[in-house]
């Protein structure tokens, strides 16, 4: 390649940083081969411009004799990364027998005045000042809106803090500088909703968190059908003050995001209420919501997305037969695509689908990367990518994506938790401890954290340590399969066969009188050493498409079953992979491939 590039080359939502030698999306880090980065930045340089093969392959080898298959490998390979599909090539044009040619618009910018982060505001929760406790879930969808609204601006110059961690701010007494400088924001956006008569008053300040100051206010009158028309206005207005620059394209997208029927809104923001506190009741009520506003209007995106969303994801954490909820599940995303695939709620909701239930993990990637794409500050769907890339083994591009989902929701207690799981599968034990007890400090209430100290503390040795947290867990959560389960593999482990014998018999009791994943007892004759019985069990998860048979290519407890070809035969029939190399990753320790 060529001396030092002064540039910056920035398309759709990537950047590409010849000097530092980076490719990121959204503001993140991508994982991207030496010479896969060096073809995309020639087929940059040259935007729009055909590049010959033997050119190419000229300027990548210069001083060696390669085949084309190479250079086309290495094509192929770019366009997964840019999220490219056989059908759309949005980026990376093919012309045939003659070379290739980079159609997306490129903007060339100088890198030494690209320096500057990205600016990061937060958009504190809606104050509801007298409009009555049932306007609250309207408060918290406003700020939910909004804050996806903002994020759809200007995401390479603009990062919105997520949902999350901005409600842990309602009702608080701290001030506006501790929020902040806690935040590590450089504006808050405060804002209140009163009720006067059938209209709605909402006052909206931007306030610059370095000295206090108000740089921006203004009050908008609402009934609820013209909300769709006040979070656009208002994003607008405030991206105007901070300065940035704005995407009319992205404007007009987000007045197709909503409904125009007041009622069906009405009752997606109760939905969304009950979905973000991912209980089985709640999400249960979340079900109830969200259908009724499809019902309402059979092409609302969003609704049908979050409908997707909840199935999807009740039997990972209500233990729900997934054969009983798969086809509501699929229906569900197949509406939401054919109301919007351009959005990225509904491709996410994808990917939550194609990961959990439908267990094709390469067009889970594909869906979210897409998400990114439409919307990079979605937390959930940088979330979603760590997970799919960590059970991929793909553990350092999986710490990259967790870490974006991090810094754009920094107090959300599950990237805590789940940054934990995703160490402890790339076996990395010290890192996932320390994420697990920083989620527990953020929430000790949350029961997932207690399971995955537990869970990392088997494998450092520190049973006991693993028991306690399982007691907490126990008492803080709904019934699960996966805090009886671990107990049992600890006993098992432990030498104290009659308790591991007790929790299996608790287990079959339970499953007289409803669904228990048979992961759940496999997992308990696993820690008794009993081969055997595990692998029967494993294999009746098979039949029943148990969703927890997702962590046998990452778990280290399946680690002395993985020469066993009854234990190989199970993993390929889930055929999770579709990745090039996945059948030899099959057969290897997942935690040697990074």
């Amino acid at each position: 390649m060529s001396g030092p590039d002064p540039h910056i080359y920035d398309f759709a939502d990537f950047r590409v940083d010849p000097g530092q030698r980076l490719l990121l999306h959204g503001g993140v880090q991508v994982a991207i081969p030496p010479k896969v980065f060096d073809t995309l930045l020639l087929l940059v340089r040259q935007q729009g411009k055909i590049l010959e093969k033997q050119e190419l392959l000229l300027a990548l080898w210069p001083d060696t004799a390669v085949e084309e298959n190479n250079l086309t490998q290495h094509i192929s390979t770019l366009r997964r990364i840019l999220g490219d599909t056989r059908a759309e090539n949005r980026f990376v044009a093919t012309i045939s027998g003659f070379g290739y040619r980079f159609i997306a618009p490129v903007e060339v910018l100088d890198a030494v005045s690209q320096g500057q982060e990205p600016t990061r505001i937060a958009v504190l929760p809606f104050e509801n000042l007298g409009a009555g406790p049932e306007r609250e879930y309207l408060a918290d969808g406003l700020t939910e809106e909004t804050i996806v609204a903002l994020g759809q601006i200007d995401p390479l110059h603009l990062t919105v803090i997520g949902r999350t961690s901005v409600m842990r701010y309602k009702r608080t007494p701290r001030t506006l500088a501790e929020i902040g400088e806690e935040l590590k924001a450089a504006y808050l956006i405060e804002s209140s909703l009163r009720a006067e008569g059938d209209r709605l008053r909402i006052t909206s300040k931007l306030i610059r968190v370095s000295d206090q100051l108000q740089i921006w206010c203004a009050s908008y009158e609402s009934e609820p059908v013209s909300m769709f028309a006040f979070q656009r206005e208002l994003s607008v207005a405030i991206a105007e003050q901070v300065r940035l620059r704005l995407s009319p394209s992205r404007i007009s997208a987000l007045g197709r995001r909503q409904t125009q029927s007041p009622e069906a809104y009405d009752l997606y923001l109760h939905g969304r209420h009950f979905w973000n506190q991912l209980t089985g009741p709640t999400t249960r009520r979340a079900i109830e919501y969200f259908t009724r506003a499809t019902n309402l209007d059979p092409h609302y995106a969003l609704a049908w997305a979050g409908l997707a969303d909840c199935y999807s994801s009740l039997p990972i954490h209500a233990d729900i037969p997934p054969l009983v909820i798969m086809e509501k599940a699929r229906d569900a995303v197949a509406n939401a695509l054919a109301a919007d695939p351009n959005l990225a709620e509904v491709q996410t909701a994808l990917g939550i689908f194609k990961f959990f239930l439908d267990w094709d993990w390469s067009a889970a990637e594909d869906a979210y990367r897409r998400a990114i794409v439409l919307d990079p500050n979605y937390p959930l769907v940088h979330r979603m990518l760590g997970i799919d890339l960590s059970h991929a083994c793909r553990h350092s591009e999986a710490r990259s994506a967790m870490q974006r989902a991090r810094e754009l929701d920094p107090l959300y207690v599950m990237h805590q938790s789940l940054s934990s799981q995703i160490a402890f599968a790339a076996r990395d034990f010290a890192a996932a401890a320390q994420f697990a007890r920083q989620a527990i400090v953020i929430d000790p209430e949350f029961w997932i954290a207690q399971l995955h100290l537990a869970q990392v503390s088997v494998e450092s040795g520190d049973y006991e340590v693993a028991l306690d947290a399982l007691n907490k867990s126990g008492c803080l959560s709904v019934r699960n399969s996966k805090i009886l389960s671990l107990r049992g593999y600890i006993f098992g482990k432990m030498g104290r066969s009659v308790e591991a014998f007790e929790i299996i018999q608790t287990l079959e009791a339970i499953g007289r009188e409803c669904y228990v994943p048979p992961y759940a007892t496999a997992l308990v004759h696993a820690g008794l050493g009993q081969e055997d019985l595990a692998l029967e069990r494993l294999e009746r998860a098979l039949q029943l498409h148990d969703v927890h048979l997702i962590f046998l290519p990452i778990d280290p407890k399946w680690d002395r079953f993985r020469s066993n070809p009854r234990f190989i035969e199970v993993l390929h029939s889930c055929a999770f992979y579709a990745y090039p190399g996945s059948q030899s990753t099959l057969n290897s320790a997942p935690f040697l491939h990074s």
